[in-house]
């Protein structure tokens, strides 16, 4: 407060000057309060917008502020909120890079989600395992194949059957060969026009391989004359991983007795051709890693073949849709070839 004594010895001239003074004073203060609570909250605002988690911490660990970030993974604080240190830690499947700063006293702590790096690094890094042991495997099934083969042609008709399961179990194994290598090198299509037919005969030929033990009827409802533009090869792999998925599905429903594989296509106006592929077999247990590679639910699968399928589908400008409604199956398009060339 301004001294009283001080006040009454001013003139009125001074007075006024002085009061002019202080207002211009206390306009000023309010002013830049003002623009405090705007640059705060303009601060406020950019820290929203970073993709991290953000927590400032006081002297004694007490939290002073969080961005919106921090609230999606609560229970991260309680871990890092005593680590001094850049480091990484792993929350409930997610993996998160620290950082420490202090300033003034108080802790600046930021979590970066990187699981999706960390994913990335694991299957390149399996990738390159199962290529080396895909090729290590390679040449003495390549063997087995020929000896197995030739014992074929040698055996009494009463042992033929079990060496026709060996050769099926090798071809098993050849194809999981197959798709491991094209996993990891890549999907590089020859595309040419075939007729479905072609496609139909592969695909019969592939199900005559495949081990299973009840009773399924498969039915293709298509036109055999039908044209397709894209690699046979590819496309076959990417139909039998589908119907073998479909038929896995069945022999894992225990209630199940007969099953059924159905496949449709048929024509977008836009051109496209959409293949429709359903089963009665077991639901779907986690739609979320269906596409995961070396992820599966199925007693039977090594997570590759679907993850593959993508790809396929998609090195032909498609995708690959999970149908989860009255029916059960996939929805597989393929552009039309002049998206697709």
């Amino acid at each position: 407060m301004i001294n009283q004594e001080l006040l009454n010895s001013l003139s009125g001239n001074d007075k006024l000057t002085l009061m002019r003074s202080l207002e211009e004073l206390i306009n000023q203060s309010y002013q830049i309060e003002n623009e405090f609570i705007e640059l705060k909250g303009l601060f406020e605002g950019v820290l929203e917008l970073l993709p991290n988690a953000l927590w400032v911490l006081d002297e004694n660990g007490g939290l002073i502020y969080q961005n919106d970030e921090s609230l999606k993974i609560k229970n991260l604080l309680p871990i890092i909120c005593n680590i001094q240190e850049d480091s990484e830690v792993e929350l409930e499947g997610s993996f998160y890079l620290i950082k420490v700063n202090k300033k003034m006293g108080k802790s600046i702590i930021s979590a970066t989600d990187i699981t999706d790096e960390k994913r990335k690094e694991r299957l390149i890094s399996m990738g390159q395992i199962s290529a080396n042991l895909a090729h290590e495997i390679r040449n003495p099934i390549g063997s087995v194949t020929l000896l197995s083969s030739t014992l074929l042609k040698r055996v009494d008709v009463s042992v033929k059957p079990l060496v026709l399961e060996i050769k099926k179990a090798i071809w098993r194994v050849e194809r999981i060969i197959k798709a491991t290598l094209l996993f990891s090198k890549g999907i590089q299509p020859n595309k040419n026009r075939f007729h479905l037919k072609q496609l139909q005969d592969e695909l019969g030929l592939a199900i005559g391989y495949y081990t299973y033990t009840k009773m399924i009827d498969f039915v293709f409802n298509f036109k055999p004359d039908s044209i397709i533009y894209g690699d046979i090869d590819l496309l076959g792999i990417v139909f039998q991983n589908f119907i073998f998925n479909a038929i896995d599905a069945i022999e894992e429903e225990e209630e199940l007795s007969n099953g059924f594989v159905e496949l449709f296509c048929y024509e977008q106006e836009n051109g496209n051709r959409v293949f429709e592929i359903y089963d009665n077999g077991k639901a779907f247990e986690n739609k979320n890693i269906i596409f995961e590679p070396f992820k599966s639910t199925k007693v039977k699968g090594n997570g590759l073949g679907l993850a593959l399928s993508l790809r396929i589908i998609e090195a032909h400008n498609g995708n690959v849709e999970i149908i989860d409604g009255q029916q059960k199956g996939f929805r597989i398009i393929l552009a039309s070839e002049e998206l697709c060339s």
